[in-house]
């Protein structure tokens, strides 16, 4: 164990409690940062012994495909502000969450003040840092919609980076921090920008259907307790099985290759679901494509698909200390494979994977 200012260091830390796979992978160094002080004192120690530095929030969203050389820098960067406008007139709020606030609890945050925009995102899990890395969305909304800026230390240097909306070039679970950022920065606070008046979106065909037989009026919290009803009935809670949630993103194809697939699946007597995206453009959702490719329930060594939602995959043997990657990854290239040879679909997966460094 060593130590940099207030800093603690450890040495051959094991990350099975950091990630919600509870895969025991080992980091050469370790250690929690609570302030930007800290992560710059952090930075310091990785340059002066020739360190990589692996950035970690919830551990949502990541696979461990290997024990960790470098240092794992878990961020624990806490504190929320908000700001009203000057002009009276405008009823909107910007509201800026440290990077290791809970996204889940910064939602339940913001309604219980009177901010609004974020309830369809209740219940995803992780950390704020990564909800901008990943510009996660659901049930019709992503965290770009409402995001004003991001704060981000660079890794090299330890300057402090302003970035806005433009600047981080969000796309379908993508932002600049996916690509030409990737592996730069940290990233230690966001900020949005939230309504004061009540918000209702229920286009979502799941919560449209949810909200048929709800007595009106509806109102944002109620939005809110919905997803999560939803959500909780379909995903099951990392802390009884361990996985990260959709392992698929849904797959973006043109309408002419949609017309080809509905075409192709004619004779099965199947409607092929897809929503609208934009141009020429259709989502296709993952779930269903695995689902037909007879992936639900299936089991392959200690990793399998769970039984009631084909997009997420499941560690089994999160309990035993050889517990690895290994059936995981496999069963994810087979799925990939079958979709692939099935319906000329290239899945691509949502968490990022980690191997040796």
């Amino acid at each position: 164990m060593a130590g940099v200012g207030s800093l603690v260091i450890e040495r051959d830390k094991c990350l099975k409690a950091y990630n919600s796979l509870a895969l025991p992978a080992r980091a050469e160094y370790f250690c929690e940062v609570s302030s930007v002080i800290e992560i710059r004192d952090a930075l310091a120690f990785a340059t002066s012994n020739k360190l990589s530095v692996i950035p970690l929030g919830a551990g949502s969203n990541i696979i461990f495909a290997a024990d960790q050389n470098g240092l794992v820098m878990q961020l624990r960067l806490a504190g929320i502000a908000h700001e009203y406008p000057e002009d009276k007139r405008v009823n909107t709020v910007d509201v800026t969450f440290s990077a290791g606030e809970n996204w889940h609890g910064a939602v339940e945050y913001c309604l219980s003040n009177g901010w609004y925009g974020l309830e369809n995102l209740s219940l995803i899990p992780g950390n704020i840092g990564a909800a901008v890395i990943q510009n996660i969305g659901a049930y019709g909304v992503e965290v770009s919609d409402v995001l004003v800026n991001v704060t981000a230390i660079d890794l090299l240097s330890g300057e402090t980076l302003q970035l806005d909306k433009k600047d981080c070039c969000f796309g379908y679970r993508d932002s600049v921090f996916k690509n030409s950022l990737k592996d730069t920065c940290i990233v230690t606070a966001i900020t949005l920008r939230l309504s004061r008046d009540p918000i209702i979106n229920i286009g979502y065909p799941a919560l449209a259907k949810y909200f048929l037989n709800v007595e009106r009026p509806y109102s944002p919290a109620m939005v809110g307790d919905a997803v999560c009803a939803i959500r909780r009935s379909k995903l099951p809670d990392p802390k009884e099985l361990a996985n990260v949630g959709s392992f698929f993103k849904n797959p973006i194809i043109s309408k002419s290759e949609l017309r080809e697939l509905q075409n192709k699946i004619k004779d099965e007597q199947e409607e092929f679901p897809f929503y609208n995206f934009k141009h020429d453009q259709v989502k296709v959702p993952a779930a269903w494509l695995v689902e037909h490719c007879r992936f639900k329930g299936y089991r392959r060594g200690s990793a399998g698909v769970h039984n009631d939602h084909a997009l997420v995959l499941i560690n089994y043997n999160e309990n035993q200390i050889d517990s690895s990657s290994g059936d995981l990854l496999a069963l994810a290239d087979e799925i990939v494979s079958a979709v692939k040879e099935k319906f000329n679909i290239s899945l691509e997966m949502e968490p990022r994977i980690y191997g040796a460094i």
